[in-house]
């Protein structure tokens, strides 16, 4: 069963909305009643210990396949969510890189942004993608999946911002990168957050995520037990604690 096709008659207020969503994988209640406000341009953390539900929360608002919204109301730019398909999300301005990136294997640093523009509205050019990764230039005829680590992830954000992007939803992208790299990409976010795109942020290294965002939201078995500035948890030993483990 998927989410009900029944809305509000209009938009709420806000930039970006998710009203009591709930998603499950097959009978196991994962996203639960989670509802959330985000202004354009905002950088959120979603923070949280591994399983409390921050990547399903992450392909819930992607409108993915799994895990099932069964209800709830999302809402982006005046466009509701809840009542699309990931493709229809996607060409509404919603844009997932997830944890394992899905370089496309056998085509080059180019090939893989132009295969992101197929479908839907172009977004970035290469030389405004290039300003933001210049190792991406000078890989751009390299096989993708030959790249490094650090590069894969900057091909997979520049892949989302190939497409016509409002909302960039990102799944652990330090992971695996060494500090150097981290900075490059938290650099690229700045960039991303100037031109008035929204992101969410998934990261275990919490205190990394945190001193990049705007706010931040905790989850603990797949409910919000925290909403508030990325400030008030840097300075909160207490919650840190009870929540992150740091």
């Amino acid at each position: 069963m998927s989410a009900s096709k029944a809305t509000t008659a209009t938009a709420p207020a806000g930039y970006f909305t998710a009203t009591k969503i709930n998603a499950y994988y097959g009978d196991s209640y994962i996203v639960q009643d989670i509802s959330l406000s985000i202004d354009e341009g905002e950088i959120v953390a979603l923070l949280g210990r591994n399983g409390a539900g921050k990547t399903s929360t992450l392909r819930a608002i992607a409108r993915a396949a799994a895990p099932e919204l069964r209800s709830g109301e999302i809402w982006l730019n005046g466009v509701s969510l809840h009542d699309k398909e990931d493709f229809e999300a996607a060409l509404a301005g919603v844009q997932l890189v997830p944890e394992d990136r899905r370089i496309i294997a056998g085509l080059s640093v180019e090939e893989n942004l132009d295969l992101a523009q197929i479908a839907g509205n172009k977004g970035w050019s290469y030389e405004r993608i290039y300003d933001l990764f210049p190792r991406l230039k000078e890989r751009r005829k390299q096989e993708g999946t030959t790249l490094s680590g650090g590069e894969q992830q900057m091909l997979a954000i520049a892949r989302a911002l190939s497409r016509d992007i409002k909302l960039l939803l990102l799944d652990e992208p330090y992971e695996g990168l060494a500090p150097v790299v981290r900075h490059d990409i938290e650099r690229a976010l700045l960039e991303v957050k100037a031109e008035g795109i929204t992101t969410v942020l998934v990261e275990q290294n919490a205190v990394a995520a945190l001193k990049l965002a705007d706010s931040a939201l905790i989850l603990d078995t797949g409910e919000i037990v925290f909403s508030g500035t990325a400030e008030e948890v840097l300075n909160n030993e207490q919650l840190r604690h009870d929540y992150l483990a740091i």
